[in-house]
């Protein structure tokens, strides 16, 4: 493979819906948002992308079949309260920053293809300790839509964000803004030690009310409780005296 490829899968009409976008990252917190909404949505899968900027490897199934590294595209009609939705969700980014370009401009013209009317990507801003109570910052390519956003429950502290945001969550913004297409980054607080759907809940609640979505986060509930005791036995640790909270440089801060 010396490009990358885009295999569509039939075709389906939506009327200017809004794009999600979840790949992976730190906490893998678009991820699991992303996945979440497709289960429980039942949304259609209308595109597969595989680039050579993916990682040289395949998935192997719990059958043992194998699968090569890609990222898909769903499609959601939505009803009379929400709007249709494109979800973009995959494996991986980009291995290098050329890659990061062609692939986030790849996903505009998708987002153009279907006549988005706004995108939101979604990630992890890393801490580096244990937080009780994710919040959920926000970036965004367009200001007059700020004290929108802010009316979901997504913050901003002057400051944080100084690392900037990395991958394809960060290009999106930048590279729409050049393209006219709205966009915000919605980003839950994660320690950046372990998978967290905790900050994953915190992340789908602003976005149904943005998306005006009544979703069931039971299994996110479960996952997060899983984490919860693996994050108390982290405590316990502490407490012996053990290394202290990795210290996330502000280039470190957000990753995807």
């Amino acid at each position: 493979m010396n490009e990358t490829t885009v295999v569509e899968y039939g075709e389906k009409a939506l009327d200017r819906p809004v794009m999600v976008v979840g790949l992976p990252g730190i906490g893998l917190i678009g991820k699991l948002v992303a996945e979440h909404l497709i289960g429980e949505l039942k949304a259609e899968k209308i595109m597969e992308i595989f680039s050579p900027q993916f990682p040289p490897q395949v998935n192997v199934n719990p059958d043992g079949t194998t699968k090569l590294v890609s990222n898909e595209v769903y499609a959601w009609n939505g009803d009379e309260k929400a709007a249709d939705m494109l979800i973009l969700v995959g494996d991986s980014q980009s291995v290098t920053n050329e890659g990061h370009y062609e692939l986030a401009g790849i996903y505009l013209d998708i987002a153009e293809k279907f006549k988005a009317r706004r995108i939101y990507t979604l990630g992890g801003y890393g801490t580096g300790k244990l937080i009780e109570v994710p919040h959920v910052l926000y970036a965004t390519n367009k200001a007059d839509i700020i004290d929108e956003v802010k009316s979901y429950g997504a913050i901003f502290n002057e400051g944080e964000l100084s690392g900037g945001i990395i991958g394809a969550s960060g290009l999106i913004l930048g590279l729409g803004e050049l393209r006219g297409i709205e966009a915000v980054c919605l980003m839950g607080e994660t320690s950046g030690y372990l998978v967290d759907p905790k900050s994953a809940q915190a992340v789908l609640g602003v976005l149904s009310k943005a998306m005006n979505l009544t979703v069931d986060m039971k299994e996110l509930e479960a996952r997060a409780a899983e984490i919860e005791k693996i994050i108390t036995k982290i405590k316990e640790l502490e407490q012996q005296q053990q290394p202290g909270p990795k210290e996330f440089t502000a280039e470190d801060k957000y990753i995807v």
